[in-house]
C-alpha cells in the first residue's frame, strides 16, 4: 500500500466515525478541517503558493 493510500484510508475512517457518532455536523466539520489541513500541508511542502488559491484560471484571454 502506498503512503497516499494509507492517508486516504485514515481520512475516510475519520470521516466515517465523525458521521456515525457525531452526525452530519461533525462530518462536515471534520471534512472542512481536513481540507484546511491538506492545503496547509501543501503550502508547507512548497507545492502551493498563496496566490494560487486566488488567481483565476489562465485561459489564454486577457483580463479586463
Amino acid at each position: 500500500m502506498s503512503n497516499m493510500a494509507v492517508v486516504g484510508l485514515v481520512a475516510g475512517m475519520a470521516l466515517g466515525f465523525a458521521g456515525y457518532f457525531g452526525g452530519f455536523g461533525a462530518f462536515v466539520l471534520v471534512a472542512a478541517l481536513g481540507a484546511i489541513g491538506f492545503v496547509a500541508g501543501r503550502f508547507l511542502d512548497g507545492d502551493l503558493e498563496p496566490g494560487d488559491l486566488f488567481r483565476g484560471r489562465d485561459r489564454g484571454d486577457r483580463r479586463r
